[in-house]
């Protein structure tokens, strides 16, 4: 068992398969010229088994792997097929681009729930947003996924006077289709100029889906990151996930590891582990992960209180989102 010392037990392990992505969403990957990390530094597939292993050994029942885009690794049906052997539940967070072409080998590894990424459901926007002209390939693999039968949760990062004007549209896919849209407040990253006025909240994205429905809050399961809610004669449901003004650290049990091989005890912690180095070298990996999750800060990575409005990014030390892994 992986525990902090605030009695939180660790049994969700994010993992990123890489920091390169076929998109060049301006909150994440904010430069286009970015220097993408060398294939011999990324954990490889071997490696990638070998790690999970140990995390699943010592009480891990979920996986997600990540990004960037982790289907643009050209061994991702190789590191699917792996850990898809493994008794822990296997998720994965895409943009949806090749879903396409790696569904076969997704159905195989038992993954039954996709997370996909999408801010807007305006072909314009999309490409405003991505820098890419791309929007109905994204919104024919979500069809794609609807007809296999595989729940889908679409990411939806909300900023005022972008995309909160689209909050209405993405509540009326839930009507017929069982999707749960997950509204995520903007948060703060290495280069992707946030400011506290961006910010989206929770109170205001509820009261923009009053106006029209009436939810329903939806009891909570364990350490859930989001705040669900149902809408009466609706297949689907939504939630938000309101990490700026309404914390839930108090009941995380996630760790993530990046690409390189760091693990990362919050997303927003400023310490990582090197895990990868340390299994190059033949060191024992276990105790540094204990070691990691011990020393894992009350809340948000013990860099900023709740007040998102007093933020200083120019005071946070963390990577860019795209090479945490989100």
């Amino acid at each position: 068992m992986i525990q902090d010392t605030f009695g939180r037990v660790h049994d969700y392990l994010r993992i990123s398969l890489t920091d390169n992505c076929n998109l060049r969403c301006f909150y994440c990957m904010p430069e286009e010229k970015y220097a993408f990390a060398p294939a011999a530094k990324l954990m490889q597939v071997h490696e990638i088994e070998t790690l999970a292993k140990l995390f699943v050994a010592q009480g891990v029942k979920k996986i997600r792997l990540t990004g960037g885009e982790p289907l643009v690794r050209k061994d991702a049906p190789k590191i699917i097929e792996a850990l898809g052997k493994l008794d822990v539940e296997l998720a994965i967070t895409t943009n949806g681009l090749r879903l396409n072409e790696m569904l076969p080998e997704l159905l195989a590894a038992n993954i039954h729930a996709i997370n996909i990424s999408l801010d807007t459901l305006q072909p314009d926007k999309f490409l405003k947003i991505t820098r890419r002209d791309l929007y109905h390939r994204v919104r024919s693999n979500i069809e794609l996924l609807l007809h296999h039968g595989i729940r889908v949760k679409i990411n939806v990062v909300v900023m005022k006077d972008l995309n909160d004007n689209e909050i209405l549209d993405f509540i009326a896919l839930t009507k017929h289709n069982n999707i749960e849209i997950r509204f995520i407040e903007f948060m703060p990253f290495a280069g992707n100029k946030w400011s506290s006025n961006q910010v989206f909240t929770l109170h205001e994205i509820l009261s923009k889906i009053a106006t029209k429905y009436d939810a329903l809050p939806v009891a909570p399961e364990a350490n859930d990151t989001s705040k669900r809610y149902m809408i009466p004669g609706h297949v689907g449901s939504f939630a938000v996930i309101s990490t700026m003004s309404a914390p839930f650290c108090d009941t995380c049990n996630r760790m993530r590891l990046t690409a390189d091989g760091k693990l990362k005890n919050c997303l927003f912690s400023k310490s990582e582990t090197d895990l990868l180095g340390a299994l190059r070298n033949g060191q024992e990996v276990l105790p540094l992960i204990h070691e990691s999750i011990q020393s894992k800060a009350k809340a948000l990575g013990g860099q900023f209180s709740g007040v998102f409005e007093n933020i200083d990014t120019s005071t946070l030390e963390n990577r860019s989102m795209i090479t945490i892994g989100g």
